[in-house]
């Protein structure tokens, strides 16, 4: 019976290991000229890479790379197959948002809500501030536009 146990045990760690791990994306190794691209930009850091597929039918990929500025600041430079930037996402503290967004923030969400709070610049060079929440055991991005005014909220899943 305690062989069973232990049996039944093993497969059903085993299985939610596997549905956890569906979630994950891949960590791989980019084309060289996104490398390339990468140590030219930041020289010296060392980032774990994926890659997402995005675009209408998921057609274009993006190599994600996920790297640490500080032992406490985290980053993501997002890359197309040509080595070309396509967005930069930098963790901040809540007191480098914009006075709107903050005002926004504390108005609208308590502060255990507020689980990451990043700036981020696309390839067109359009600043935003992307502030993650937890509302309702439901995750949100929350967006605002360079000027600390909201522009959008979307669910993830």
């Amino acid at each position: 019976m305690k062989n069973v146990f232990l049996a039944f045990t093993f497969l059903c760690s085993s299985y939610l290991i596997a549905q956890e791990g569906t979630n994950m994306k891949k960590v791989i190794t980019p084309p060289e000229l996104v490398r390339v691209a990468f140590e030219k930009e930041y020289p010296g850091k060392v980032p774990v890479w994926s890659e997402e597929y995005v675009g209408d039918d998921a057609d274009e990929v993006r190599f994600e790379a996920k790297y640490n500025v500080t032992n406490s600041t985290k980053a993501v430079a997002i890359y197309d197959n040509l080595g070309n930037m396509k967005a930069y996402e930098l963790q901040i503290p809540f007191s480098q948002l914009p006075p709107k967004t903050q005002a926004y923030l504390k108005k609208n969400y308590a502060p255990k809500e507020i689980r990451e709070v990043a700036m981020v610049v696309d390839d067109k060079k359009n600043t935003t501030y992307e502030i993650g929440v937890i509302k309702n055991t439901k995750f949100y991005d929350v967006v605002f536009d360079k000027d600390g005014d909201f522009d959008v909220s979307i669910e993830k899943n």
